[in-house]
């Protein structure tokens, strides 16, 4: 339905006082009928793409904005997704947010996000809150603590939002169990820390320290999942699995390897769970006065931007983490717009690693 003169409350100019484009201006500008404009600005009609690139356009120059109260009571919203962090801090799977959100643009829709804390009450008030305002898809990003309670709590999530005409997505979280509606788009986490811990062996490295998290959280069960196969199937029977494990801090990080190594360390390589702890424990290894890698070798994971910008420049398994987000939006959107052609509705990203400056062979410990 086309939408009158009275829906516009933006300024048309930098003047507040000055007239206020219409509707009719922004479909005159464009050359198409209020309809299509209003078409292409509600999301749910399809819209040839240089149609919808010149409404946008018309919109951008004369600075229109429609009355969202008198599109939303009319049934006409703009299309939104939500994405769902536990930490803004965590550059990873902020990229993946940048890769959701790029996607979401693309096709017009708009992005709530939210942030849990850690706090599985306040993940449920956020994706409730989401779900009330229409979002087509919830996007939970970043690895969990995987138990019962947990499945229990997604599996009802998963079941509303879709009576809801949603979507759960899980990026980078295991799937949950069949049949349940969630879209799933993870990476090969095990692969990765499989081939890291693969390449240390490779330099002559038999006792190889693992610093990682809670190994009940499943970013770090994976990766610990790895470097554990790697050992039994890589190691010919003569290495020896040294696992510390550390908060993610690295105030608390540096402490503890400096801690390890007053004695003269018992191992000659560090696989890190991510690039933070590496950084960190570099940064704790250098100021003991060893060499990297001379005396120990490092490597990371997610092959961040810290991975470059340390010295030595860090080994690091990569990540793709902007092409998860974007693929965990696009894959779900397929179910709800006919834009978007089928997609399967589990897919698993592959890693690799990326060989700087911070492994060398294995010394001698006697």
């Amino acid at each position: 339905m086309p939408v009158d003169e009275s829906d516009s409350t933006g300024p048309r100019g930098a003047d507040p006082q000055a007239s206020r484009a219409t509707l009719k201006e922004v479909a005159s500008r464009a050359g198409v009928s209020a309809t299509t404009v209003s078409r292409v600005l509600s999301g749910n009609y399809p819209v040839a793409r240089g149609t919808r690139q010149r409404v946008m356009s018309a919109v951008q120059e004369l600075n229109y904005v429609a009355n969202s109260h008198a599109r939303a009571l009319r049934g006409v919203e703009t299309p939104q997704v939500g994405f769902v962090l536990a930490n803004v801090l965590g550059q990873p799977f902020a990229h993946a947010v940048i890769g959701a959100e790029r996607e979401a643009a693309r096709h017009g829709y708009v992005c709530m996000v939210g942030f849990s804390d850690h706090n599985p009450q306040r993940e449920l008030t956020v994706v409730q809150s989401m779900r009330e305002r229409s979002a087509r898809a919830v996007i939970l990003i970043g690895g969990v603590v995987d138990d019962e309670a947990y499945r229990s709590r997604m599996v009802e999530i998963a079941h509303g939002l879709d009576q809801a005409g949603s979507r759960l997505v899980l990026c980078g979280r295991p799937p949950l169990a069949p049949n349940v509606p969630a879209t799933v788009v993870e990476y090969d986490n095990e692969g990765g820390a499989y081939a890291a811990t693969g390449h240390l062996l490779s330099q002559g490295h038999r006792r190889i320290l693992y610093l990682g998290g809670d190994p009940a959280h499943t970013t770090t069960a994976g990766r610990l999942a790895g470097y554990r196969r790697a050992l039994a199937t890589l190691g010919g029977g003569r290495v020896k699995e040294i696992v510390e494990r550390v908060t993610f801090n690295r105030v608390t990080v540096y402490e503890r390897m400096r801690r390890l190594v007053a004695d003269g360390p018992e191992f000659t390589a560090v696989f890190a769970e991510t690039d933070l702890i590496a950084a960190a424990a570099l940064n704790a290894l250098l100021d003991s006065g060893l060499d990297v890698p001379g005396d120990v070798s490092i490597v990371g994971y997610d092959d961040s931007e810290l991975a470059g910008d340390v010295r030595p420049k860090l080994t690091s398994v990569r990540v793709p983490y902007e092409e998860l987000g974007r693929l965990a939006l696009s894959t779900a959107l397929c179910l709800r717009d006919d834009r978007f052609p089928p997609a399967e509705q589990h897919q698993v990203l592959g890693t690799s690693l990326v060989l700087r400056n911070t492994v060398g062979p294995a010394r001698d410990l006697g």
